[in-house]
């Protein structure tokens, strides 16, 4: 008999303030898991237990004060926790799992799980001038490191602050120079991308030249009508896993929530 998965990825954007959409989402989409970014709180003052009544009692924290911060939330056991620091600076932005549970079982070894958030790099798309730019390449040369190592069937999930594709944004042309989707960006994640052979879930489901966004900014009035996106948020899986995975969907419709995130959340359904 088949198991089926599924798997959200979100940046919240403050897992506290925003609390009671994400309790919303976990009650009308109710995955299995649950990934999030920017949770913006140390792992001490997490809200485990508003997760724990919904039955995400398998948690997996990597947390920090006021900025940056990743939490991976199961109802299935998870097990071998990870987290990478690949800045080299302390902040956190990486959790890693295994899952466990009939999961293993069933696929005949583990599968693990992990969960980013790249640095967004600044505003100025230079090395020289602008050093966080500099920090974002960098991270993304550890993960290409990093997934050249892998020797397991793996899911990375999250925001990569990068859109790599001209569907991926509202405006190539306007957009070419703006940190995100610069062209040594998309270089730095096709290196990524090509180290272990990842497979890009959302493009398998929406190819180009289709419209395909998880981030509208704030600073729109009306985010919806000016649809000024961009494809931030990403999941990608080992090439082994590709036949698993059945759905995939954006779902635009939390970003115009009461106090929503600026990005929308990712799910997949995989079956095993």
């Amino acid at each position: 008999m088949s198991q089926s998965l599924t798997i959200a990825s979100w940046n919240i954007n403050s897992v506290r303030f925003r609390i009671e959409i994400v309790e919303r989402f976990l009650r009308e989409y109710a995955p299995d898991i649950l990934c999030l970014q920017e949770t913006k709180v140390v792992d001490e003052q997490f809200p485990e237990g508003a997760f724990r009544q919904l039955g995400y009692n398998h948690q997996a924290l990597n947390g920090q004060p006021m900025h940056h911060g990743v939490a991976t939330l199961s109802k299935i056991p998870i097990r071998n926790i990870t987290r990478h620091d690949w800045q080299a600076n302390g902040e956190a932005r990486h959790v890693g799992v295994e899952l466990g549970g009939p999961l293993v079982e069933r696929y005949g070894k583990p599968v693990r799980l992990d969960n980013v958030y790249i640095p967004a790099g600044g505003d100025v798309p230079d090395r020289e001038e602008n050093p966080k730019f500099g920090q974002k390449l960098d991270f993304l040369t550890r993960m290409t490191d990093w997934s050249q190592s892998l020797d397991t069937p793996t899911m990375l999930v999250g925001d990569f602050n990068v859109a790599p594709l001209e569907s991926d944004v509202w405006s190539h042309k306007q957009l070419l120079k703006v940190v995100s989707h610069t062209p040594i960006e998309v270089e730095h994640l096709d290196r990524l991308q090509a180290a272990h052979d990842w497979v890009d879930i959302g493009r398998t489901f929406y190819p180009e030249p289709q419209r395909l966004y998880s981030w509208w900014s704030y600073r729109a009035r009306d985010w919806a009508k000016s649809d000024r996106g961009r494809r931030l948020d990403h999941m990608w899986v080992s090439p082994e896993l590709t036949d698993n995975v059945k759905s995939h969907k954006v779902l635009e419709d939390c970003r115009g929530w009461t106090k929503p995130s600026d990005h929308a959340p990712l799910i997949s359904e995989l079956v095993f």
